[in-house]
């Protein structure tokens, strides 16, 4: 009876599942320590005493592997930032160079009695230089002012005149009355500007007596020049290449548009001629009483003692 009972049914029942037939499981000690072992063809293997895997370290996620690691490319190297400093040296003596000469010139211009001018005026397109407020002394810049709106008004009074003599040549005066006031146009504004106002202008400013000798001649040319056109008697094309009163009136009976344009350049021709008149004799009277004519008889009679000589 104690035979049958000899082993237990419930006991735990070893199950390897790596077993092999030629691995043979022995009983005794071995030089690992106490309990069983397992033996081969090729000798004992020590009985595995934790069957748990240690965990593999943690791994960065990304699937790039050694890719993923920022690599620090330098864009330029030492070398290249020394060639470059050298390039803005250079540079920068060279703009210290040329700012030196520019100076330079400045002050031999200056030692010479040249002045540079820089355009300024009209202020949207820049084509001449004009500053009355600072060139000019202050006792003479309303006198200088009056001045260029005779200048201005000339520029008003041959633009009028364009438009004026172009409604006559559409109702059948000639084409050659339009090409004249457009070379009456072409002509007055930059010669006025060059040989009147400049001089007046530059005589104001350094007081030559030279410069308002040449003012004075032209100016009267110029006067004039707008008395005729408010005129404009028939000497060239019977005179409707400007719009005086003759032709003014001959043209407004056989049409009122073209004769009433007419009278409205005649209008401003008489203005221009009054207050043109009106400056030349204010000029002059400042020249007479700051001493200038004197000054310009005494270079006169120097200038025909030396031709004489």
């Amino acid at each position: 009876m104690a035979g049958r009972y000899d082993s237990n049914p419930f006991a735990e029942e070893e199950v390897n599942p790596f077993s092999d037939p030629a691995v043979k499981k022995t009983t005794g000690q071995s030089k690992f320590g106490g309990g069983a072992f397992y033996t081969t063809t090729s000798g004992s293997v020590p009985p595995a005493t934790n069957s748990r895997l240690s965990p593999l370290p943690h791994e960065p996620a990304g699937f790039g592997y050694d890719r993923d690691a920022p690599i620090d490319i330098p864009l330029d190297s030492a070398g290249d930032l020394k060639k470059k400093e050298r390039e803005l040296q250079a540079k920068e003596a060279e703009l210290k160079r040329r700012e030196q000469d520019v100076k330079r010139k400045e002050e031999a211009a200056a030692r010479a009695g040249i002045v540079l001018e820089e355009k300024n005026w009209p202020p949207f397109f820049p084509i001449i230089h004009h500053d009355i407020g600072n060139e000019i002394p202050i006792h003479l810049q309303r006198l200088q002012y009056v001045a260029f709106s005779t200048y201005l008004g000339l520029v008003l009074c041959l633009f009028w005149n364009i438009i004026a003599v172009t409604t006559a040549w559409i109702k059948g005066e000639g084409v050659r009355i339009w090409f004249l006031a457009v070379i009456f146009f072409i002509a007055g504004v930059p010669g006025a500007y060059v040989l009147w106002y400049r001089p007046l202008y530059r005589a104001f400013r350094t007081e030559s007596a030279l410069k308002y000798g040449w003012f004075f001649l032209l100016y009267l040319i110029h006067i004039a020049f707008v008395v005729f056109a408010a005129v404009a008697p028939p000497v060239i094309f019977r005179g409707k290449s400007l719009t005086g009163i003759l032709p003014a009136i001959d043209l407004i009976g056989g049409n009122a548009l073209v004769g009433i344009f007419y009278f409205i350049g005649f209008g401003l021709f008489c203005v221009e001629s009054v207050v043109s008149i009106w400056v030349i004799q204010q000029v002059y009277m400042y020249f007479r009483g700051s001493g200038k004519a004197a000054e310009m008889k005494r270079d006169a009679a120097r200038g025909a003692m030396r031709a004489a000589l």
